[in-house]
Order: C-alpha cells, then structure tokens, then sequence
C-alpha cells in the first residue's frame, strides 16, 4: 500500500453554537489541514498521483473555506465548524473529487498548533 499526504493551511472565524465558554463567541483560527490518500498500486510514471493535483484538489475545497464566517456557510450554518466536522466536511469532498484509483485515508485538521482532530473511514 502507498500513502501520500499533503498539508494545507486556510483561515476564517467562526462561533460554537451552544457551546459554554469563550469559544461561543466569534473568534478565529489558522487551521491546518493534513490529506492522506493511499493506493495499492503506482501508475506508469511510479506515482499515486501528482502531489501537484493532489494539492490543488485540496485548496479548491479549503478556498470554499478561507476567509470566510464559517457559520454562514454550509453545511455549519446548521452544525458547527469544529475540528471535527471540517475533517469529515474535507475528507468527503476530497473522497468527491477524486473519485477512483486512489482513496482517502485520512484528513486531519489543526485549530491551533497543539490540538487536532481527525475524520477517517
């Protein structure tokens, strides 16, 4: 099995609806993404695919994100924009555009440079 893994990075604000803290209220972060794929087998070159493609793959579904109130945009104008739910938000458009040939593995996103989550299947 190979593996690659890109790192990206995006900001926006967002608040924690219902949450007891100061997180309820608008703050912002700098968040990092980290996109794992995997495939069985190399294409004729001895690739997975292109880290170019990969990259790019990624920041189309991160630019929906980057500077942007993250509650006014769906799906967290109705859940909200934690960790959590931005890993799985990325790991299922990045499994989207894919589509076949390689998978995704895991998508890890980082609010702050000590707390991450991460969303896989």
């Amino acid at each position: 099995m190979y593996e690659l893994t890109v790192v990206s990075t995006f900001s926006s604000a967002h608040n924690l609806r219902g949450y007891e803290g100061a997180c309820e209220n608008l703050h912002g972060h700098n968040w990092k993404v980290e996109a794992v794929i995997s495939a069985s087998g190399l294409d004729g070159l001895g690739m997975v695919m292109d880290f170019k493609k990969l990259k790019e793959s990624v920041n189309k579904i991160l630019d929906s994100l980057d500077h942007r109130y993250l509650n006014e945009v769906p799906p967290f104008d109705r859940e909200n924009a934690t960790a959590e739910n931005l890993a799985r938000f990325i790991f299922q458009g990045l499994s989207v555009a894919l589509g076949t040939g390689a998978t995704v593995s895991k998508v890890r996103v980082w609010e702050s440079d000590t707390s991450a989550a991460a969303y896989y299947e």
